[in-house]
């Protein structure tokens, strides 16, 4: 089979009854589930790579977002939903390889061979996310958080959390210098008082440990113009996009999750943002009732959640060690995973 397999469209699946009495189900409110099936349709259709996602994914992660009560709109920048390509397994954990009508296998453009491969959808926070979710709990006076550009830090004392600061008056000088650093600070109604520093190298090693999209390597080559502009599309996460946006997401994510009131909301939403997970992608949301609809044939069990292109070749190698190969049957028995 030479082409991937993939779920109905979201256009599609959205207008179809069994999706259509999921969202009433679960929202239990016909101008809410309107305003849903409205909103995370225009989301979808100003989105190209998202239209390619599974319908279901796309449901998944709206559900989330909608109890969590923030907009999913990306202008606004409270939370997202971000599409991505992940490698399907069969029934038994082995790696689904595209083959030929003959049976063998398929080959990429780099003469490895090719996986078959789904995209999905996934709830994403923004840093504004966190901000609006701390401040619903009325129990924050203060928050902040911000790159330090290069000059900026006169001296920081860690044990004393005294970090001495201060800011490049003009904005767009501001914006051009090197960022070194990140600061965040809370403060509590009960005067309780947090701060913060993590310096760029620290920053980088996190985003290349906990996402698998983001390779610091890579990010440096992009950084000096070594990466061809034919190949950014295979740089798509957050982290290569927006590198500060996303650095100050995790220093907020950091002192909020460890030192700050939590509200449940924010309790549902940490473990919810898979940029910053080990992408263990497991549903803990009791309210998202679409992972119980068996209508959605939804994806039970995905373990192998990093993009195509920084997958290594580890279980090619066995199988070429091996000798083995799939059957075509086993290639195509998405639904039994």
């Amino acid at each position: 089979m030479a082409s991937n397999m993939q779920k109905p469209k979201f256009s599609v699946a959205i207008t179809t009854p069994a999706y259509k009495q999921l969202i009433n189900n679960t929202l239990k409110d016909p101008q809410r589930a309107n305003n849903f099936i409205a909103n995370v349709s225009t989301v979808v259709a100003n989105n190209p790579q998202l239209q390619e996602c599974e319908a279901s994914t796309i449901l998944s992660a709206a559900f989330l977002a909608d109890s969590l009560n923030l907009s999913m709109s990306p202008q606004l920048g409270y939370c997202y939903l971000v599409p991505y390509e992940t490698a399907l397994k069969d029934k038994y954990g082995k790696t689904m390889w595209m083959l030929d009508e003959n049976g063998n296998h398929i080959l990429d453009n780099n003469g490895k061979w090719k996986k078959h491969t789904v995209k999905k959808a996934q709830f994403q926070m923004g840093y504004k996310g966190y901000i609006q979710l701390a401040q619903r709990t009325g129990k924050y006076e203060k928050i902040v958080a911000l790159p330090i550009k290069e000059g900026e830090l006169i001296s920081r004392n860690e044990i004393e959390e005294e970090f001495n600061v201060c800011l490049i008056e003009d904005e767009f000088e501001r914006e051009q210098a090197q960022t070194i650093g990140y600061y965040a600070m809370i403060k509590t109604t009960d005067n309780f008082r947090k701060a913060i520093y993590w310096p760029i190298r620290k920053m980088m090693a996190h985003a290349d440990r906990y996402s698998p999209a983001f390779s610091a390597e890579m990010y440096e080559k992009i950084q000096n113009g070594e990466v061809p502009e034919k190949d950014m599309w295979r740089y798509s996460s957050f982290w290569y996009k927006n590198f500060d946006e996303m650095a100050i997401k995790t220093m907020l994510r950091h002192i909020i999750s460890k030192w700050g009131p939590v509200s449940i909301e924010m309790e549902k939403a940490i473990p919810a943002d898979r940029e910053e997970s080990e992408f263990d992608y497991t549903y803990a949301d009791s309210d998202n009732q679409i992972l119980q609809q068996s209508e959605l044939d939804m994806v039970g069990n995905t373990n192998d959640f990093k993009t195509i292109d920084e997958m290594d070749n580890r279980e090619q190698t066995e199988q070429e060690q091996s000798g083995s190969e799939m059957t075509e049957q086993e290639a195509i028995d998405i639904d039994s995973i």
